[in-house]
């Protein structure tokens, strides 16, 4: 420390003493007497050179570390000047920007060209309000503007009292809008790869290690980071922003994040369209708070799908009892599906591959709102529902109503890729110092979260494309892969704002890979349209590129490769139950009569020949407490016959003749006429068997000829049908040659 420090660095000497001269102890400390008070100038720098690495960054100081700094400020100030001190200081303080340093702060903010001894007094004493809480006066961030320029005029104001500048001076410097006047933050990552996730990065040494010391250099950080697969991703996201879909829709913004499932290490990320785009660009979505949709639905199936204990209702993927129907009484406010319609009891593979809103609310509802939340956090998601209001959102948290982080959201799915098994997500591999000596290393911890059977269920049912047939048809881009043989699970999501869509998201993961992408806009702004799959095409794009041209490749993964099945696990039918459930728990069959034309419950109006008895269980829905019956073949249990009225016009049969056309032939004639539906078939009957069947659509006269073989007298029948087995019947006895 004997060396004199070089002033060629220094900032207007003013601006940063009028901020330390608050009191008389920081004035007189800044011009060199003895140390009094414990926050003075000379202490601060030897905090900054000394124990930037020590406890007190992360805001645990100690008793001993303030005595090492007291002998350590006194013989600073034995050794140097009070200039030497304050240039020392302007040198090392940390500024809120990628340096320490205050010519460092000055050309990150004010342009590569400027120098700290050029700056304005409005710039000057903006960037000596920095060192005080350089992490909520960063100029880049937006949240703590406010504060920052409160604290410049503060400054302004000491400098008056001090006489460094007038008032007039001061006056017109709080005038100045220095803050219209930053270089964007992306000036300082022109030439950077995958800038989003090195600012997130970044910010995590800072935390963890401490913004002095990461401003200081001579790290060597090694990161988790894939650059082939950062750079399908941002090839991928640039393609859906160069297409019409994003103006067509509405969505001007959009994020992706790809994890190796295995490890938890984030292989890319993107946090938004475009890093240079104007006014967001630099935001990253992909650690910023957005509502999941249905994308959060598997979690809060996966606490339900948990043993509750002896004597208590389990669930399996054919489960029913969650029926998808109203409960308005029970739920307290009106609740829909997307679709406004109700399904009824469809099983729980059917709830969940269709997105359908209320079974999912009543699985939240039977399993506990706090103990639901807290599967969907251990499993990854780990502030959601932590924010704000959104911590009273109650049942409909279900549904994706909280925030979350879409690097957490993918991580909970690569959870349930894992088997149940929670891995936190990692960014950085190590961290050395100058030095060599290893400061942060990355280590493989887990944490089963939930049951290996329920991964596998909700896996098998995010994989099932006839499950969820109904809600997407036969689109399959991002959802299915073709001949590729790459597997994935996968689950839409879309959140609301005013009754149209927000938030759009698809989350998928394979034995490899978990991946999220989310459009949407930089602020809460509802899209003009769209749906859920609209982020498909880069999901597809990406999917397909990692496991066939990298995972393929290195070992990591194989054409077909799939989840293995856990013991325990039953199948009963076509459905898989944990190996908890309680097969007597399954209802038993019965039989109910319904109608084939409306498929519903036949009613005292079904006439017969509309009616069906067909195989039924009957359960009780454990929300509502209401009786639950479910039928085979697509007939709805809930619902009664509303095709047939018992004042319908029924068809009719008037004159039944006939007539000999030679020998033992005649030709019969029936006069049918027609009721409320059309026509659809008549049938000719000769002493109770049918000896001619034809299509008819209306009413009028119809002819059959027939062969009789006795004289004795023979009874003809006739019977008209309608489209909706309305029937009509008449007989007439006639004797040949009579």
């Amino acid at each position: 420390m004997s060396k004199k420090p070089s002033s060629s660095r220094k900032m207007s000497v003013y601006s940063n003493l009028a901020h330390k001269r608050k009191t008389k102890k920081d004035l007189s400390n800044a011009q060199g007497n003895s140390i009094q008070g414990g926050s003075t100038l000379t202490q601060q720098l030897v905090k900054q050179v000394f124990f930037a690495d020590e406890a007190h960054e992360r805001g645990i100081a100690g008793i001993p570390r303030k005595i090492k700094e007291l002998i350590l400020s006194i013989e600073v100030e034995r050794m140097y000047d009070k200039d030497q001190i304050l240039t020392l200081y302007l040198n090392e303080s940390p500024y809120g920007g990628r340096r320490n340093g205050v010519e460092s702060a000055a050309q990150t903010y004010f342009g590569k060209e400027i120098h700290a001894k050029d700056l304005t007094i409005s710039q000057s004493a903006l960037l000596a309000a920095i060192p005080n809480q350089p992490g909520l006066y960063d100029p880049y961030n937006v949240a703590g503007n406010e504060a920052l320029i409160a604290r410049q005029h503060r400054v302004l104001d000491n400098m008056v009292s001090l006489g460094s500048i007038s008032q007039a001076e001061a006056d017109e410097a709080k005038k100045d809008p220095v803050l219209d006047k930053l270089q964007p933050a992306s000036s300082q990552y022109g030439d950077i790869k995958a800038p989003h996730f090195v600012q997130m990065v970044r910010t995590e040494l800072e935390r963890e290690l401490g913004k002095a010391t990461v401003g200081r250099g001579g790290l060597t950080v090694k990161t988790t980071l894939d650059i082939r697969v950062q750079n399908k991703l941002e090839e991928a996201i640039a393609e859906e922003f160069a297409s019409s879909r994003p103006v067509i829709n509405g969505y001007s913004n959009g994020a992706g994040t790809v994890e190796d499932t295995k490890t938890g290490q984030i292989l890319a990320l993107m946090g938004s369209r475009d890093f240079d785009y104007d006014g967001f660009g630099q935001d990253n979505a992909a650690i910023s708070f957005s509502q999941p949709g249905s994308s959060i639905k598997p979690l809060v199936f996966a606490e339900l799908l948990k043993d509750k204990g002896p004597g208590q209702k389990n669930y399996g993927s054919g489960s029913r009892d969650l029926t998808d129907t109203n409960f308005d009484k029970e739920y307290g406010a009106k609740l829909q599906n997307a679709d406004r319609t109700f399904k009824g009891a469809i099983t729980l593979r059917q709830s969940l591959a269709q997105s359908r809103n209320i079974p999912a609310v009543k699985a939240m509802y039977q399993s506990g709102i706090p103990q639901t939340l807290q599967t969907i956090r251990d499993a990854g998601d780990t502030q959601y529902c932590t924010q704000g209001v959104e911590v009273q959102t109650g049942l409909s948290s279900a549904i994706g109503a909280c925030g979350t982080k879409q690097i957490d959201h993918v991580n909970a799915f690569a959870t349930l890729a894992r088997g149940g098994v929670y891995k936190p997500h990692a960014s950085i591999l190590e961290v050395k110092n100058s030095q060599g000596e290893s400061l942060k290393k990355w280590k493989d911890e887990s944490k089963q979260v939930f049951d290996p059977q329920i991964a596998y269920i909700i896996s098998d049912i995010l994989n099932d494309p006839n499950a969820r047939r109904p809600l997407f048809g036969n689109f399959t881009t991002g959802l299915s892969y073709g001949n590729t043989g790459i597997r994935t699970a996968t689950k839409t999501g879309t959140s609301d704002l005013d009754g149209k869509p927000k938030d759009l998201w698809v989350m998928t993961y394979s034995p490899a890979i978990a991946m999220g992408v989310w459009l949407g806009n930089p602020t809460p702004k509802a899209l003009n349209s769209g749906n859920s799959t609209l982020p498909a095409p880069i999901i597809d794009k990406v999917m397909r590129y990692v496991h066939s041209d990298i995972y393929a490749n290195e070992g990591k993964w194989k054409a077909n490769d799939w989840f293995t099945q856990p013991e325990g696990i039953q199948k009963i039918g076509n459905e898989l139950y944990p190996s908890w459930f309680n097969k007597n728990q399954l209802p038993a069959n019965s039989k109910a009569t319904f109608d084939k034309v409306s498929k519903k419950k036949a009613t005292d109006c079904t006439p017969a020949a509309a009616r069906i008895e067909i195989d039924v269980q009957k359960t009780t829905d454990p929300t509502t407490k209401r009786e639950v019956v479910v039928a085979t073949g697509g007939y709805d249990a809930t619902k009664d016959d509303d095709v047939h009225k018992c004042d319908d016009a029924k068809p009719n049969i008037g004159d039944i003749s006939w007539s000999n056309v030679g020998g033992n032939s005649y030709r019969i004639r029936v006069s049918v006429s027609q009721g409320k539906n059309p026509l659809q078939n008549l049938e000719i009957r000769n002493n109770g068997t049918t000896v001619n069947s034809q299509s008819i659509s209306s009413g009028g006269d119809y002819e059959a000829t027939i062969t009789v073989t006795t004289g004795d007298p023979q009874q003809i029948s006739a019977v008209a049908t309608d489209n909706v087995f309305y029937t009509a019947e008449a007989s007439r006895s006639l004797t040949p040659n009579g």
